[in-house]
């Protein structure tokens, strides 16, 4: 790194080193592509002791796992690591670009300041990949966070094993959760869905999970109650305790891409980036992979997998660019 904190141009600036870009960044070093990679060391995913269903390494921490991945990618010479939370991502124009060495004339200025006594850092790239995750919001209960990560839990594929058999709450808001109460069906049929005053499970969805013995309770929820650091139940508004010893809730999530301030990218309804097959946002030059594309979040292998794959289109795209052949890859 120089004095200024600027480094030489590079190919892909990844913001955000979780399993999905900390995968892109290690598919792309072995494409002999310079590489830099961005993380606040802030994962969504910090409250979990453990994951589970990421192949050779079922059960361990999640941190431990982005550890490994960044001493994997940190081996390659082409690859930098920058603990760095990403605040401005500005494109050059054709000029600038072409002139810093990308021949396709497309081409980003990426500033982060630094975290932990870091400096700040500035990368000139040639493609910008965003793989931040989501920041979510949990239903404003004053307990629920002393049980997040241990008793209640947001991916049912991730701890839905553990939970077998044992008297399970899904606390839910969103027009999703009829579909995410029959996926822990598969682990326990004691449930109770909890909508908190909300309408989002209809007549015909309440029968339905009635008939699989899921009760849905939807009176408001006060708070969540435990007996020291186990979880004992949920109380409701009105003074009724349903003793539950733990299960599920679904936040509200949010993609945190302020750093690409003006710059059009696209959100579905759930405020997702919306890509194409490539991976590509709707600004040239921009991709976009893991939890912070439709669906949303899943499990880590999954992300990883998908960064992995948008990895090869995203050199694929920068071959074609260098000769001037387009985007296509036919």
């Amino acid at each position: 790194m120089s004095e200024s904190g600027r480094e030489a141009p590079i190919g892909v600036a990844i913001i955000g080193g979780g399993p999905a870009g900390l995968s892109a960044g290690l598919q792309l070093v072995r494409a002999n592509r310079r590489i830099a990679i961005l993380d606040s060391n802030r994962p969504r995913h910090s409250a979990t002791l453990q994951s589970h269903g990421f192949l050779t390494r079922d059960g361990a921490p999640p941190l431990e796992l982005r550890r490994l991945g960044r001493e994997e990618f940190e081996a390659y010479p082409t690859a930098q690591f920058a603990q760095a939370v990403a605040q401005e991502v500005v494109p050059l124009s054709p000029d600038e670009a072409v002139a810093a060495g990308f021949p396709d004339g497309i081409g980003f200025r990426i500033v982060g300041n630094g975290i932990r006594g870091s400096a700040e850092v500035e990368f000139i790239a040639r493609r910008v990949l965003i793989a931040t995750g989501l920041t979510e919001q949990l239903p404003e209960l004053p307990m629920i966070r002393a049980y997040y990560g241990t008793a209640l839990h947001s991916c049912v594929e991730c701890d839905g094993f553990e939970k077998t058999d044992k008297p399970l709450v899904l606390i839910g808001e969103t027009s999703d959760v009829f579909s995410r109460a029959l996926l822990i069906s598969r682990f326990s049929s004691d449930l109770v869905v909890f909508t908190n005053g909300a309408d989002t499970i209809r007549p015909d969805q309440e029968s339905q999970l009635a008939a699989i013995g899921i009760r849905v309770e939807r009176r408001p929820i006060d708070d969540i109650v435990g007996d020291k650091a186990d979880m004992t139940g949920v109380r409701l508004a009105d003074g009724e305790v349903i003793q539950r010893v733990g299960g599920f809730v679904r936040p509200r999530w949010h993609a945190p891409v302020e750093f690409m301030g003006e710059l059009p990218v696209e959100r579905d309804d759930w405020g997702l980036v919306v890509t194409d097959d490539r991976g590509e946002t709707a600004v040239r030059g921009v991709y976009a992979v893991g939890d912070i594309v439709p669906p949303g979040p899943q499990q880590l292998i999954i992300a990883a997998g998908n960064g992995a794959r948008v990895a090869a289109k995203l050199n694929m795209d920068m071959i074609r660019g260098a000769l001037g052949v387009g985007l296509v890859d036919e």
